[in-house]
């Protein structure tokens, strides 16, 4: 039986035991020059594990009495989470050792951070849960104030940690409440608790475990935090930050809600629904005012995860499906885009004012031109992939009766397009400033360029994400 349960969370396993030997190794050697192996290697092991549980995972298998569940779900968040993570690592490594900042515990972190994430995305139960949010979390802080001799980057690992810790509270006290009045943590417990009709301590534990999930995913009201940790951060984590974590929080809202309050959705729909349209507004009218790219991606980051909330507040396969879809592509953009940001540069300083990009296109034109793609496909702008992730997550809300969110996101995403096309118009018709550096590192290029080509190559068939996507979002909600 325990060698089921080892078998079944095996890639996590191996990762942790990896991510502990790295730790061991740059111990021993005391050379910080071991870092740009270690992200290659880390990076290596991201992809392996990502092909291994892409090609070997099948069917629902329960591990450790149902704390942690393999399924089609998990594996799709799982695979998402460590191809983005190599590749924010791959484009990291020149940028972090230009900067002093390639330590070999960065990957480490990371390589922990993932653990965390890959703990999430398969939780069966409440404890299971904390135990993979904190790891993920504990590694986030750490990294987030990497820049030890930046005043700001102090300043949002910090911010992060005291509101990630308010978060950690408002989830623990629901986690309680939940557990006090279903008797059990287990996620197949709580549903069957829930499913005749909600009692009122269930329902407050509801409500502050969406509270503490919200957090995490960036939503408004709980918002806070993402602007000033993305800003403050070294841009590598950053990117990093608005991806892989991301879509582990996402992944495990809807297992939450569907595993353990399937019975309750229109009591969690309403929850959901709120923190959409809240999270769309938000970000679509405060970025309006940025001008630090950084920041302005922030904003972005969270009125994307009021779309993606879309499809979740559907309540349904096609919800979930939707929302899976939104995340792939939502990543991929985000790739593509902070491969751009981090070959920002003058005079071998990051530059993050998005007024540096007037006249970009007469110095880069190829580069100018991916990042065109990939600011209109944040946008949602036919025909390139981006539309059609919104459009996913309205269909699954108009089959689910709920016209009026759609019509809100299509309000959100109008206001939305102006920062979007705002950088485009700098680009193409800004006043001439000094110029920024030409990009000069080969995989930033990659990635900007390879990110800006699935955007338009990608309307053919989403390059078989939909039947994927499918088929995880079958297996949660049943």
């Amino acid at each position: 039986m325990i060698a089921q349960d080892i078998a079944i969370l095996l890639p996590e396993i191996l990762l942790a035991g990896y991510a502990m030997a790295a730790l061991l190794f740059g111990v021993f050697t005391g050379q910080d020059s071991k870092g740009p192996l270690l992200v290659w290697v880390t990076a290596a092991v991201f992809l392996a594990l990502a092909a291994f549980i892409g090609l070997t995972g099948q069917g629902v298998r329960p591990a450790f009495g149902g704390m942690v569940v393999d399924d089609a779900f998990a594996r799709f968040a799982k695979v998402t989470i460590l191809v983005s993570g190599a590749a924010l690592l791959l484009m990291s490594q020149e940028y972090m050792a230009r900067r002093d900042l390639l330590r070999f515990e960065y990957p480490v972190l990371i390589a922990l951070a993932t653990v965390g994430m890959m703990i999430m995305v398969s939780a069966g139960d409440l404890m299971a849960l904390y135990i993979g949010l904190e790891l993920q979390s504990l590694s986030l802080y750490v990294i987030a104030s990497l820049r030890r001799d930046s005043v700001k980057s102090t300043e949002a690992g910090l911010k992060y940690f005291v509101l990630g810790a308010l978060s950690s509270g408002l989830l623990l006290y629901g986690a309680s409440l939940t557990y006090g009045y279903a008797g059990t943590t287990l996620f197949a417990g709580i549903v069957e608790a829930a499913s005749t009709e909600l009692s009122l301590g269930l329902l407050f534990g509801l409500v502050f475990i969406s509270a503490g999930l919200a957090f995490k995913v960036s939503a408004a009201p709980f918002h806070m935090w993402t602007p000033d940790v993305y800003e403050g951060a070294p841009t590598p984590v950053t990117g990093f930050l608005a991806t892989a974590p991301k879509v582990a929080a996402m992944a495990l809202f809807a297992r939450v809600v569907h595993d353990a309050f399937g019975g309750a959705v229109g009591d969690w729909q309403q929850i959901v629904a709120a923190l959409a349209v809240l999270s769309m507004f938000l970000g679509s009218i405060a970025a309006i005012g940025q001008t630090n790219i950084k920041r302005l991606m922030a904003y972005s980051s969270i009125a994307h995860m009021g779309y993606a909330l879309i499809g979740l507040a559907a309540g349904t396969a096609l919800g979930v499906q939707a929302m899976l879809v939104y995340m792939a592509i939502y990543v991929t953009m985000n790739v593509g885009t902070f491969a751009f940001i981090l070959d920002m540069e003058k005079d071998g300083q990051p530059v993050t004012d998005i007024r540096s990009l007037q006249m970009y296109s007469s110095r880069e034109p190829v580069r100018a031109l991916a990042l065109l793609v990939l600011m209109f496909s944040l946008a949602g702008v036919p025909p390139l992939v981006g539309f059609f992730a919104k459009l996913a997550v309205w269909q699954a809300a108009v089959e689910a009766g709920m016209i009026w969110l759609v019509a809100a996101s299509a309000v959100a995403s109008a206001i939305g397009a102006f920062y979007y096309l705002r950088i485009v118009y700098l680009m193409y018709f800004g006043e001439e400033r000094d110029a920024l550096e030409s990009g000069r590192n080969p995989v930033l290029w990659t990635f900007l360029v390879g990110a800006a080509a699935v955007m338009v190559l990608g309307v053919i068939n989403l390059f078989g994400i939909e039947g994927a996507a499918a088929a995880a979002a079958a297996t949660l909600v049943r």
